[in-house]
């Protein structure tokens, strides 16, 4: 198999789990290390570097997202970003939420536990329930509706959400739609009118687990109630002795302590590496993957749980094997050294831009011998 010169993986791995987490480039690798071999010799005596490598990261995620830099704010994952908008958020009893039943959990779970402090109702939609699945979430707004929050790409199925339509819904109904953005960013270009977004780096985005991205619209953020407070929070950042603080008027008053060097380090120069690659040819050879992997599996005779058009998949093909057991699949795959994840109750493929076609051909080579043995 051929190997992309960011990503020289182990001879033998076949790695179709980025939807899962993803796997470092070598540029992230050499940073991580530089980074580390810095604070061994020097300390923090270079941190005003490290401050430039920061404002290099809220740049190329600013570019990413297509949203201003100053509304975003850097936190430690996904759950985090949720959590700081729905325990922000100025809650009346019997104000709704909608969600879905193909979301993961940290986009149900943290809305649900609205219920009982503030007496907030979530109606769960089924997707499968209207002629599309925004018609689903639309027929849904009532007059109680407060937020529709949405992955950008589901998890399980893959199954790609028409954002500007339900943008536009949202709107038009004066509804707030939150954007789980994580199988999205780093695989798909997005640009999305909506009021918040988040999405964590260690998937599609190549980066390490424990540090993510909130944007959040100024009108919403300037509302919402602040549950964590710091040094690094402040309007007036490093002035520690003055009496009359302020949140800051930008993301950052999210941020309430000490940021992760470390990584934004390591993100910022996988980012790097998709921006010298460019989205738009990153998301056509994601594209391409998926469809290579689609047509692999209809030639061997599986059940695609993922849609097939276009414009409704992004990166991820989930499908299921007639009389396997997907678990035990699962299991036997990676004793095969083929890293992939169990989900919707088939085996989920998720090949990034640098994902040779070779790569996807062992994959399917390995399931073949699982099966047979």
């Amino acid at each position: 198999m051929r190997d992309h010169p960011q990503f020289p993986q182990d001879d033998g791995l076949v790695y179709l789990n980025h939807a899962g987490v993803g796997v470092w480039p070598r540029h992230t690798r050499d940073a991580v290390q530089g980074f580390a071999e810095a604070c061994l010799r020097r300390g923090a005596a270079d941190y005003p570097g490290w401050i430039e490598v920061e404002d290099r990261l809220r740049q190329r995620l600013a570019r990413l997202m297509d949203v201003p830099v100053a509304d975003l704010a850097l936190v430690p994952n996904t759950s985090a970003g949720l959590s700081l908008i729905a325990y922000g958020l100025d809650w009346q009893p019997g104000d709704e939420v909608i969600t879905n039943d193909h979301e993961f959990p940290s986009n149900r779970w943290v809305w649900e536990s609205l219920a009982q402090r503030y007496g907030v109702h979530v109606r769960h939609v089924r997707l499968c329930d209207a002629a599309t699945p925004e018609d689903a979430l639309i027929e849904a707004i009532g007059p109680r509706t407060r937020l529709l929050p949405v992955s950008s790409v589901q998890y399980g199925t893959g199954l790609r959400m028409d954002l500007e339509r339900l943008s536009d819904a949202c709107r038009e109904h004066g509804v707030l739609l939150g954007v789980d953005a994580i199988q999205t960013l780093g695989a798909l270009r997005l640009s999305v009118d909506a009021d918040f977004i988040v999405a964590d780096g260690h998937k599609w985005l190549l980066g390490p687990e424990g540090l993510g991205v909130l944007y959040c619209r100024p009108e919403l953020r300037r509302s919402l109630r602040l549950t964590q407070f710091g040094w690094h929070m402040v309007e007036h950042l490093g002035e520690f002795d003055r009496p009359d603080w302020q949140p800051a008027d930008s993301g950052r008053c999210l941020e309430p302590g000490s940021p992760n060097m470390l990584g934004s380090h390591a993100l910022e120069a996988s980012l790097a590496v998709l921006e010298e690659t460019g989205m738009a040819e990153v998301e056509r050879r994601v594209l391409a993957n998926a469809r290579y992997t689609m047509e692999a599996a209809r030639s061997h005779g599986c059940e695609l749980v993922t849609p097939q058009e276009p414009d409704r998949h992004a990166g991820i093909v989930t499908f299921r094997v007639p009389g396997a057991d997907p678990e035990r699949l699962l299991a036997a795959l990676r004793g095969s050294d083929v890293a992939c994840a169990v989900r919707c109750g088939g085996i989920r493929f998720s090949p990034h831009f640098y994902t040779s076609y070779e790569a996807i051909d062992e994959g399917w080579r390995r399931l073949r011998y699982c099966l047979e043995g």
